[in-house]
């Protein structure tokens, strides 16, 4: 199922772009403008997401092998609780997404400790002047406890395999791009947009029904029809 968790993830940064701009808006903000009120050039903001995106790739294949290393090839019941885990992550974080539920935001608190330990080393580097400057900044960023990113997590450790869980990661940080890039250079025309009620709402709901669609994959392979 791998090729569906990839299209899952990818899909889910994408659309989770309405949850980017509530909690990275304030980061993009220090990134978007130098103290003479100019926009830095657009090399800076992709080394900024490069380096956010590393992280998260890090991060996927630390996942992965901690998967990994509970054999779940070799214990199926472990492995079939971790993917029914994920799709029920998935679902909730459609629900957060969407407005209905905040149970996705006890992940943010969890990773809320690490980020007070990487926040000064992320404000040292601001204002950013050079591409290496901005990479770091970047996989500094990648730090900053999220829900949407905690919840994908969860699949990349039912993944099994550092490469699988590296690979989720990246698909979802590819997913995330193309909002936090946009709202790196056009922030004030974007945020209203993605603020609207109908829109988080459909970008929510879309996400919550691929948890609940690898929910039915999952039944349909247990419980294969005659």
């Amino acid at each position: 199922m791998i090729e569906f968790s990839l299209l899952t993830a990818l899909l889910a940064g994408l659309l989770g772009g309405v949850h980017c701009v509530g909690m990275c808006g304030g980061i993009v903000a220090a990134f978007s403008f130098r103290a003479d009120g100019s926009s830095p050039p657009f090399r800076l903001h992709l080394a900024y997401n490069l380096g956010r995106v590393t992280s998260y790739v890090l991060f996927g294949a630390l996942a992965g092998t901690l998967g990994a290393s509970l054999k779940l090839a070799d214990f199926l019941p472990v492995q079939t609780l971790l993917y029914l885990l994920a799709q029920v992550v998935m679902i909730l974080l459609g629900l957060y997404l969407a407005g209905f539920s905040r149970w996705v935001l006890v992940f943010e608190r969890a990773g809320g400790t690490v980020w007070k330990r990487v926040k000064p080393l992320f404000q040292k580097l601001l204002p950013v002047k050079s591409l290496p400057q901005a990479l770091l900044a970047g996989m500094a960023w990648g730090w900053l406890p999220c829900g949407l990113v905690y919840s994908i997590l969860v699949s990349a450790l039912a993944a099994g395999s550092a490469t699988s869980g590296a690979a989720l990661m990246l698909a979802f940080g590819l997913g995330t791009l193309p909002n936090l890039l946009g709202m790196g250079l056009f922030a004030r025309q974007l945020q209203p947009f993605m603020q609207q009620r109908w829109v988080r709402r459909a970008a929510g709901l879309t996400v919550a029904s691929f948890g609940i669609w690898g929910l039915l994959r999952l039944g349909y392979s247990a419980f294969p029809s005659p």
